[in-house]
């Protein structure tokens, strides 16, 4: 079906004195070169310092990177690490102007190219599908009522803490960490005569029913959020919030030979052509934006072509800019899917979390000494003489070795891990209250096994020990992560390596696995913050190919930035701490922690049978420590000495 979008916003002020709000609507052109769209809403965070500006500062950033990398990736990959830019803008501008210090905002941004549309959304904004009458929203709302919201509808009812609103901002872009980024994971699927809408909160001030009863009165976009906008002022609440409304139409096209069969079209009795008048003691922005296509101007059925519609509403005021023809200044350009990207553009996914710049601007060489082991064969240890020596080079971050048993055979491959500080847990917006309060651990050197423990490695011990060795189920015992072991059996494992080897065998703390797990992120995964398909091997959400009935075999996904594999899903990790429901009072140096309920065992990294929030590297649970499982295996730790 050949579709075409149509598209409008406005806004309003409400009671507030100025305008906070910010939206864009960009002109794309997708890698078969018809013609897509980029909508950005934006709401400067009312109370704080700037807000204006934050929203403003979002906005650009955002656009900036699109522009920069559309086409030629995944559009919603492409709207997380916009969103992770957006953020790191309004970090940069509060360092350089401590005034400036609390601004920020929340943000929705949508994608529609062909038939769909991919999103992303951090706060309470919102994007709406309205279809067949139904008003349907679509991403996540990160409000404090938003989660009370999911809790009850994951059948986890809370209940609400005394003195928080339920409008209280759970995730926002201010700089600092954002605690939650809502991506489409799938696009949503777009027919005819489907209206979407991307609004600020202001929104909320008119019922589902109202906001429905004008979409399906209004004919243009133009005149649906003009009739939204003044709903919302007719309501007269208290205090009004700014508010902005983008509306888009998807109606069928009109056959017509030579025409894209997707195209965007923008309303021709819309006014914009020229700039509004701003105050002069509001000034706008300075904006300047590269039109692609010159020349082009508008087809047949005033669709346009190669023409960049920004809408950019500054402090106090805004302006309109309508651009085609020869306007070619140069402040903003769009890539071919083939260029490369911008010098100061982050490419790499584990490198997008803000708190991360340093770590990413380290040589790649030092990357490598973490991600390709293999190349260091010669300064491995490969005897318990070598390993034993403790030299700066067999203890090298990221290096290898295998120690020595008494039968002359090798021992796990192991892989030195480097010291660090890392931010343990989740953040106290987060619902998994086990995971909180989110601390700071400092942890030494350790080696921690490469791979989880194989059926193989395991029957070693079960020999020498006179053991059953656990079923393998038709998978090849020197491939597959041993599983049917209880903490007991891990443990003694552990135990019986020490004695052949002459070193220091143990499970890990629950710190050292996550520190090594996430490589010290702050994202949820240790390549970023989004599920990605070939990533891991879980139940739900992982796309991995492999069966999701059972574990695969070891080493089946890359390995992460110190070199080890398999720490999100496949099979869950036995870990030496006691299971203790949260993390007050937690040491902070990395140990295991005492005491706890030990009848229940520490286990991580989620496995085949999870759904994909398990396999968050800061997602712990509780197993019986006397009883086997089809899905929780072993990893080691062994100790510098």
């Amino acid at each position: 079906m050949a579709l075409q979008f149509d598209l409008a916003g406005d806004q309003i002020d409400g009671a507030r004195d100025y305008q906070e709000d910010a939206f864009l609507i960009t002109h794309l052109t997708d890698a078969n070169g018809n013609p897509s769209a980029l909508v950005i809403v934006a709401d400067g965070m009312g109370g704080h310092a700037a807000g204006n500006v934050a929203s403003n500062m979002a906005v650009q950033a955002f656009n900036k990177h699109v522009s920069s990398h559309y086409p030629g990736k995944e559009p919603a990959k492409i709207l997380h690490e916009c969103v992770v830019k957006a953020n790191d803008s309004i970090q940069a501008t509060t360092e350089e102007t401590p005034a400036l210090s609390g601004m920020g905002c929340t943000m929705v941004a949508a994608i529609l190219e062909g038939d769909k549309l991919w999103w992303a959304s951090v706060g309470d904004s919102h994007v709406y599908l309205i279809r067949n009458k139904e008003l349907i929203k679509k991403n996540a709302d990160h409000s404090y009522g938003g989660f009370l919201d999911r809790m009850a509808a994951a059948g986890k009812p809370v209940q609400p803490e005394p003195g928080l609103a339920r409008n209280m901002l759970m995730s926002a872009l201010t700089g600092a960490e954002i605690n939650e980024v809502d991506v489409s994971e799938e696009p949503l699927e777009l027919q005819a005569d489907d209206r979407i809408l991307l609004c600020s909160d202001g929104m909320d001030s008119i019922s589902t029913s109202n906001i429905i009863q004008h979409t399906e009165s209004s004919d243009s976009p133009k005149e649906c959020s003009k009739a939204l906008l003044d709903a919302v002022e007719k309501a007269a609440k208290p205090k009004q919030d700014n508010t902005t409304a983008v509306v888009v139409n998807i109606t069928e096209r009109a056959d017509i030979t030579g025409l894209d069969d997707i195209s965007l079209r923008l309303a021709t009795d819309t006014t914009w052509g020229a700039p509004t008048e701003t105050p002069a003691s509001k000034p706008a922005p300075q904006s300047r934006f590269r039109d692609d296509a010159p020349g082009e101007g508008k087809s047949k059925v005033g669709l346009i072509s190669g023409i960049l519609v920004v809408l950019l509403i500054a402090a106090g005021g805004g302006f309109f800019m309508l651009q085609q023809g020869k306007l070619k200044p140069p402040a903003i350009t769009r890539s071919t899917p083939n260029a490369a990207p911008p010098a100061d553009v982050e490419e790499a996914t584990d490198k997008t979390d803000a708190a991360d710049k340093a770590e990413a601007a380290r040589p790649a060489a030092d990357t490598a000494k973490a991600t390709k082991p293999d190349k260091r064969k010669a300064a491995t240890t490969t005897s318990k003489r070598t390993a034993a020596k403790g030299s700066k080079a067999a203890n090298a971050p990221g290096s290898e070795f295998q120690d020595t048993l008494k039968d002359g055979s090798k021992g796990p491959m192991m892989v030195w891990i480097p010291a660090g500080t890392f931010q343990m847990g989740s953040p106290g917006s987060s619902p998994h209250a086990e995971e909180r309060p989110r601390h700071e651990v400092k942890v030494k050197p350790f080696a921690l096994s490469k791979y989880e423990i194989t059926f193989a490695e395991y029957d070693k011990y079960a020999k020498a020990r006179g053991l059953r060795p656990p079923k393998s189920a038709n998978m090849k015992r020197d491939k597959y992560p041993v599983i049917f072991v209880r903490w007991d059996d891990a443990y003694n494992y552990a135990q019986w390596l020490s004695q052949q080897t002459g070193h220091t065998y143990r499970l890990p703390s629950e710190a050292e696995w996550e520190y090594a797990a996430g490589t010290g992120k702050r994202s949820p995964h240790w390549w970023g913050y989004n599920i990605e398909p070939n990533r891991a091997h879980c139940q739900f959400g992982c796309e991995s190919r492999f069966d999701p009935n059972r574990p695969t075999q070891i080493g089946s996904f890359p390995a992460n930035r110190f070199g080890i594999h398999d720490t999100a899903g496949n099979v869950t990790e036995w870990v030496e701490d006691c299971w203790h429901p949260n993390y007050q009072g937690a040491p902070t140096n990395g140990k295991v922690w005492a005491g706890g309920d030990c009848v229940y065992r520490v286990v991580r990294g989620g496995s085949y049978s999870s759904p994909e929030d398990s396999i968050r590297h800061s997602k712990r649970d509780k197993f019986k420590s006397n009883q086997r499982y089809n899905d929780v295996g072993i990893r080691l730790v062994r100790e510098l000495e």
